[in-house]
């Protein structure tokens, strides 16, 4: 279901320009400045509010609250108007939302060239069915999906990828290409993933890296990230170095970590660590 579907609706904007400003609270001041004349309020599950749209003669104008709350003046301002209260499962919201800035970073966004090499489809599938086996549906997280190559793979074995990537270019191409589903899709920060996501049972962060001195801070800030939203984590490296480094970062954080060798690629996926919770 669109946005638009769920509140009922022919079209709408979102006062958010961008996804990754889903978290930023000044959109929702923005909110209280128009003259508005009709409202919607959309409840979750568990009745708690994770969009407001509001009406004038220019249309429909909306905000989401799935990354901050609304403010107690704008649900006055709901109030005021003649609104309207609906109801919906948040991850259905979470669905429409993801596929709303997607079709925008599409139109917007020139996409990368395409440098899949279908050879490391095959490696990956070997990496992740041999480490978990088929999925049955459980939501894997891609942490710096590129233009989709993982989150191909881990559709084809039977898991849901959630997909983000700072790269709108390299986002743009694998929307286009398939290999990416817009309501699947984040143009987002990793180092800050745990704003915009919610714990999930896997994640998967393949070809981290180069991991140097000077890159070294960002990545650990990347994988703790990962780490944080994700129970069982896969991740590949190019060098031993870089995979000891994922050994002590997960260490730090209370999560089991064994890395190993993978002959199937010497660039790419050369090192796979694949780490879990520790036991209480």
């Amino acid at each position: 279901m669109t946005a638009q579907e769920i509140l009922g609706i022919e079209e709408l904007i979102f006062v958010e320009p961008s996804f990754s400003a889903l978290a930023e609270p000044g959109y929702t001041a923005l909110l209280l400045e128009g003259e508005w004349d009709e409202g919607r309020l959309l409840l979750d599950e568990h009745e708690d509010p994770i969009a407001v749209a509001f009406h004038d003669p220019k249309g429909w104008v909306a905000g989401s609250f799935l990354c901050r709350n609304p403010t107690v003046p704008l649900i006055e301002r709901f109030e005021e108007v003649n609104g309207e209260i609906l109801q919906e499962d948040r991850a259905v919201w979470a669905d429409a939302v993801r596929e709303y800035f997607s079709d925008r970073l599409l139109r917007e966004t020139p996409p990368a060239f395409d440098d899949l090499n279908p050879v490391r489809m095959g490696i990956l599938s070997s990496v992740i069915s041999r480490a978990w086996g088929r999925g049955s549906g459980e939501v894997c997280i891609d942490c710096g999906c590129g233009s989709g190559v993982g989150s191909l793979v881990l559709r084809e074995l039977g898991y849901h990828p959630l997909s983000f990537d700072n790269d709108p270019s390299l986002l743009s191409r694998g929307l286009i290409a398939a290999r990416l589903k817009p309501a699947e899709t984040m143009c987002l920060d990793a180092t800050i993933a745990s704003v915009y996501l919610d714990p999930a049972p896997r994640g998967i962060g393949i070809m981290m890296g180069e991991i140097n001195t000077f890159s070294r801070e960002m990545w650990e800030r990347i994988v703790a990230e990962l780490f944080a939203i994700t129970r069982e984590t896969l991740i590949t490296v190019g060098t031993e170095e870089e995979a000891q480094l994922i050994c002590t970062w997960g260490d730090a954080r209370k999560k089991v970590v064994e890395c190993e060798e993978s002959p199937g690629d010497s660039f790419y996926d050369h090192w796979v660590c694949i780490a879990h919770d520790e036991h209480p």
